[in-house]
């Protein structure tokens, strides 16, 4: 069940342990997650790929309203969780209140933190304390034109968007 897949930051800890003895690599994503589409879906199948436990860190609403604006989130952080974790590609999810992920980083130290082409290795805002903790970044999913931003602006203006 995908609700099993929901931790907070203290039973996150306690997985994440329970896979390192299993010499599982830890893969680290994160976003928003406001609403699925399919460049999330890409994202995440990328980010799996690369090899061990998937962990999606999901912003909360205030930390989403603070970087998206008002108005947004459109779903509840715990909706938006659930739906991510229902994913078969996600081993866990965790939703963080900070406005990037450096803390959870320094608390679960992973092996890898997989950003959207939307970045480079260079302007991921926590690549100094992925690196400081061990990890490395990886750059995955298709080409970042598809986004919620997007599609709200485009519903706005009465355009569907394309198959």
């Amino acid at each position: 069940m995908s609700l099993d897949k929901i931790f907070n930051r203290e039973e996150l800890k306690q997985q994440v342990a329970a896979w390192r003895k299993l010499k599982d690599a830890i893969i680290l994503a994160n976003g928003c997650f406001d609403l699925l589409h399919v460049g999330h879906v890409r994202y995440l199948r990328a980010a799996k790929n690369i090899g061990g436990r998937l962990i999606v860190a999901i912003n909360s609403d205030e930390s989403a309203r603070n970087l998206k604006g008002e108005g947004r989130p459109l779903m509840p952080d715990s909706e938006r969780a659930e739906i991510v974790a229902a994913l078969s590609d996600v081993d866990a999810v965790v939703i963080f209140p900070e406005p990037d992920v450096r803390a959870l980083v320094r608390e679960i130290r992973p092996d890898v933190q997989a950003k959207g082409t939307d970045y480079t290795v260079d302007t991921v805002p926590e690549r100094d304390v992925v690196t400081e903790c061990g990890g490395r970044i990886e750059i995955v999913g298709d080409p970042k034109d598809h986004s919620t931003t997007e599609i709200i602006r485009s519903r706005e203006r009465g355009i569907v968007p394309r198959a």
